[in-house]
């Protein structure tokens, strides 16, 4: 077995069903409101993903082999899925994100002023 028949194999390996992370996004689509889909096209490094974002912008990605295999699992959960590259990313995403990084930085620039205060009192 050549070297691009491995790289083959393990694509077309790469599309069964992950049942860890299909039980992931139920859960997680349990335990949060407003949740939708996006599905995310096969690259040349990943199979198939999905998005799912809440109403708060929360959101998580997981492999899930194919975009029919995506298609079925929202229809069973009732939730709406939409193609990423014909809709984008939902705004309210990257705002999370941004509030998350916003929240870092400021718990970072307030451990450094607990460190020095410290290293003042102490020295």
């Amino acid at each position: 077995m050549g070297l691009l028949d491995r790289i083959r194999s393990r694509r077309s390996s790469g599309g069964t069903k992950s049942p860890d992370g299909e039980s992931y996004l139920r859960e997680w689509a349990r335990t949060r409101i407003g949740v939708e889909a996006f599905v995310e096209p096969r690259t040349t490094v990943t199979e198939t993903t999905v998005v799912f974002v809440a109403h708060d912008g929360e959101w998580t990605r997981r492999r899930v082999g194919n975009p029919g295999r995506a298609r079925k699992l929202a229809r069973s959960m009732r939730i709406p899925i939409y193609d990423v590259q014909l809709v984008g990313y939902p705004n309210r995403m990257r705002e999370h994100d941004a509030r998350r990084r916003a929240i870092r930085k400021r718990e970072r620039q307030e451990e450094m002023l607990r460190r020095l205060r410290e290293k003042d009192r102490d020295g």
